[in-house]
């Protein structure tokens, strides 16, 4: 049987996904090859903001996927668009990682440790909002780059301390890192964040295995966050974040939208029973009923400043 080749960015941490999917697959007895790529994310290091089109990491992998250069495209979910490519589908989402956000400093500072206008190293403007939020004195900048070279970054004086998502730390080992987590009270990640979204060309017989990986709880719950997200409009580079949890016959799931400054904040928590219908079904009325709740107390007007 041909192998099934796997399209990733060349990063660590996109490698790794990479051969965390092949090693998952080949349980399964499917083979698998990696084809390691470039998007215009990796080699573009300008701010992302709201000026930047979403997909900046996706867009060259789908290609892949579409020319026939790889058989499987393997995402971060929170950096792929809600917008799903017509010939594209999203055969699998593996169980989830860890969802927490991380404080990384030389000396494991938290928040409240940092003195006034202490400079914030995060590519994420869901992230600097909520620390805007929390600590309007403190200098948020833009950073890029892998987590390799934003450590650089912050070893070599350029930032106070940076921004990263806990599970990219786990994936790769660094558990040494001194940091400490934000509490999901203290910090709302964004949609999808931790999980892992796996893409085949529509249609592809061949890649009807992959479907296997699929986690059902964590399928629903970034299918959640995900229309949620689109029913915003927010794309991925918005102050919006959101966090949907399946817990015995409840599905639950809070959501924020922030001003880029962080001055003005809408929460929404809402919840439903998940006994009368699938878990999907569930998560397409509890993105509806929680994006309806946002919008109707002005989250567009926030979303829109922000662009």
């Amino acid at each position: 049987m041909t192998p099934l080749r796997i399209a990733t960015r060349k990063s660590p941490l996109a490698l790794w996904q990479a051969e965390y999917v092949a090693e998952r697959l080949k349980q399964f007895d499917i083979a698998t090859v990696l084809v390691p790529m470039v998007s215009s994310g990796d080699t573009d290091m300008r701010p992302i903001d709201g000026t930047r089109q979403v997909g900046l990491f996706t867009k060259r992998i789908q290609q892949a996927l579409l020319e026939n250069e790889a058989d499987i495209a393997v995402h971060s979910l929170k950096d792929l668009p809600t917008e799903q490519n017509a010939n594209l589908t999203l055969a699998a989402v593996p169980e989830r990682e860890t969802v927490l956000d991380s404080l990384v400093t030389q000396t494991s500072l938290n928040l409240d440790d940092l003195p006034p206008k202490a400079c914030i190293g995060t590519g994420s403007q869901r992230r600097a909002a909520q620390l805007r939020h929390r600590r309007p004195d403190l200098n948020v900048m833009p950073i890029r780059g892998n987590v390799q070279t934003r450590l650089g970054k912050l070893e070599e004086g350029e930032f106070d301390a940076i921004m990263l998502a806990e599970a990219g730390i786990l994936r790769l080992e660094m558990h040494d890192l001194p940091r400490t987590q934000f509490t999901i009270e203290e910090m709302l990640p964004a949609p999808g964040q931790g999980a892992l979204g796996i893409e085949v060309r529509k249609d592809d017989a061949a890649c009807e295995g992959v479907r296997a990986l699929d986690h059902l709880p964590t399928r629903a719950a970034v299918t959640a966050e995900r229309r949620l997200l689109a029913s915003l409009h927010g794309g991925c580079l918005a102050p919006i974040a959101a966090l949907a949890r399946v817990t015995g016959d409840n599905m639950q799931l809070k959501a924020t939208v922030l001003s880029q400054d962080g001055a003005q904040r809408l929460d929404e928590n809402h919840g439903l029973p998940t006994t009368s219908q699938s878990l999907l079904e569930t998560a397409e009325q509890l993105a509806e009923l929680t994006s309806n709740a946002l919008l109707e107390r002005g989250a567009a007007d926030l979303i829109n400043a922000a662009r």
